[in-house]
């Protein structure tokens, strides 16, 4: 049985994932954990999020998790990311990392810790989006320099990361596929007198609205005609879905940094 702990276990994404651990054979709950200021920190995580009581207690340390917890999933701020994946790292926990809006110099550091743990990190989770990935690059390709690329991204109001880490990893893989460097091409918005818009340049916009779960449309604009790819997500259950498959696929690899295309095989 692989024991696995939930960071941000309260939240949108935390207590979906523990709702669904039971449907994922070989998975236990092992331990919950959130900020140490939540007022919950001591009672049962199930009656915490309308679950029934579960046998296990809210927590707010990573640091206990040695021999108790196999895997731990992450999805939560950039600052608890990172310092529990510091712990997992000295401590050997595996770890499945969610969260999005990380810098450069941040991303740095997940893979330097990540070279004595595996961990899955991916900033989509859910398997049509990943599957999309691979589409992308093979239409990017194919399409080359005749068509202008957009990407829009729509989420709920509360999202703090702009654009989603989705629609970089969208303009990543195609910026990649037509042999551009995305920090060259990139552009975020666009006001005022602009001028025409350059061949090579990315377009990457962000919408925030509402409740909006996730959506993700890729525009290649040609003369003539438009291709538009778009997925859209009317529940968190497919994000933590693929992360309780992530976790699954951990069991047994060694250490690295791994995505989900590793997960499903699309590599």
């Amino acid at each position: 049985m692989l024991r696995v702990a939930v960071s941000g276990a309260t939240g949108r994404m935390g207590s979906r994932i523990i709702a669904l651990m039971n449907e994922y054979e070989g998975l236990s709950l092992a331990a919950a954990i959130d900020r140490n200021d939540h007022p919950g920190i001591g009672k049962d995580v199930g009656s915490l999020i309308s679950l029934g009581e579960l046998g296990v207690r809210l927590s707010s340390s990573v640091e206990d998790l040695a021999g108790k917890a196999d895997v731990l999933i992450e999805f939560s701020s950039v600052a608890a990311t990172l310092e529990h994946l510091r712990i997992a790292s000295k401590k050997g926990i595996s770890m499945v990392i969610g969260t999005t809006g990380f810098s450069g110099d941040e991303m740095a550091e997940i893979k330097n810790l990540t070279r004595d743990i595996p961990c899955v990190f991916a900033p989509n989770m859910s398997v049509g989006v990943n599957l999309l990935l691979k589409v992308l690059r093979d239409v990017a390709v194919v399409l080359g320099e005749d068509y202008d690329i957009e990407i829009v991204e729509a989420h709920h109001r509360l999202k703090k990361d702009a654009p989603s880490g989705t629609a970089l990893k969208m303009a990543s893989v195609i910026a990649e596929a037509v042999g551009r460097n995305l920090e060259d091409v990139a552009v975020y918005a666009r006001h005022g007198i602009i001028g025409e818009r350059s061949k090579r340049e990315i377009g990457i916009q962000a919408i925030r609205a509402g409740d909006i779960v996730g959506e993700h449309t890729v525009i290649f604009g040609g003369l003539g005609e438009r291709i538009e790819i778009t997925h859209k997500a009317s529940s968190r259950d497919t994000f933590a879905r693929g992360a309780l498959r992530a976790a699954q696929w951990l069991s047994g690899k060694g250490p690295g940094l791994y995505d989900m295309q590793d997960v499903l095989g699309l590599k």
